[in-house]
């Protein structure tokens, strides 16, 4: 066999190496896929088809792969990083949605109240299940799986595998994304928390005026009442909450590579 074919495989070899080092913690990140109920093997079969679609795609600088074992295993460590970046990158999202289903149960006095999370195989908190599966619902009925294949394209675009560079400016943007989950967790939680607030208000005030009302039996339905009722009346409000944050984590894929491109 030529020399120069067997170049040409090592390259393609290496290549498809590093891309999957990149696609593998993503897709075990992604919503549905992420789930324990699949099989692995399954999992596995998928990274490499996507692997195997992407290595005609990604253009991979033969000077920036290193000859040394040990330097390439530095670089697939690398490549296994900015796949976990990414794939946190929107699992952030999904998690955000959860602790605002969390806080909304919670305020409703659902503290107790769980169900088996078939993602995770744990107890969740049951609202915070009803807002997760109606995100992925939302996200599925958007293509939000097409933008984020698509994201996963973009990056190898961007930045191509042995072009990564660290440093603190990296840190910082994942903080802040870190630090976004609150935010989201809020606007999920607002409307119920906001009616609730106000409920309990009248409750302490009706407790004052009328001790001779037994508040303690009769807060626990009434606040699950209202809280049931603005959660119906919120769902309109929340499927374009939603669709606004899908968006928009397509362009938080690419902001989270923008560290790494700078040198």
């Amino acid at each position: 066999m030529p020399a120069v074919w067997v170049n040409w495989s090592l390259l393609q070899f290496q290549s498809l190496v590093l891309i999957l080092m990149r696609v593998s913690p993503i897709l075990f990140l992604m919503p549905v896929l992420s789930s324990r109920s699949l099989p692995s093997l399954l999992k596995a079969g998928l990274t490499l088809t996507v692997s195997l679609i992407l290595l005609p795609l990604v253009q991979v600088d033969p000077r920036l792969l290193p000859s040394e074992p040990v330097q390439f295993g530095f670089l697939m460590a690398a490549e296994l990083m900015i796949g976990l970046i990414l794939g946190l990158s929107v699992k952030i999202i999904f998690a955000a949605i959860q602790l605002g289903g969390e806080v909304a149960g919670f305020q409703m006095g659902l503290g107790l109240a769980n169900v088996m999370d078939p993602q995770s195989e744990v107890n969740a908190p049951i609202l915070s299940q009803f807002f997760y599966l109606v995100s992925l619902v939302v996200f599925l009925a958007i293509d939000g799986h097409h933008w984020f294949f698509q994201a996963l394209h973009q990056s190898f675009l961007l930045l191509a595998p042995g072009e990564i560079h660290l440093h603190e400016g990296l840190y910082r943007h994942f903080l802040g994304l870190l630090g976004s989950l609150f935010g989201v967790a809020v606007k999920v939680a607002a409307p119920v928390m906001a009616v609730l607030i106000f409920t309990h208000i009248a409750l302490g005030i009706l407790a004052k005026a009328a001790p001779q009302i037994n508040i303690l039996m009769t807060s626990f339905p009434l606040t699950l009442a209202i809280g049931f009722l603005f959660l119906a009346l919120t769902v309109e409000v929340l499927i374009p909450l939603f669709t606004n944050l899908f968006q928009e984590s397509g362009k938080a894929l690419v902001y989270t590579l923008l560290p790494m491109m700078q040198r």
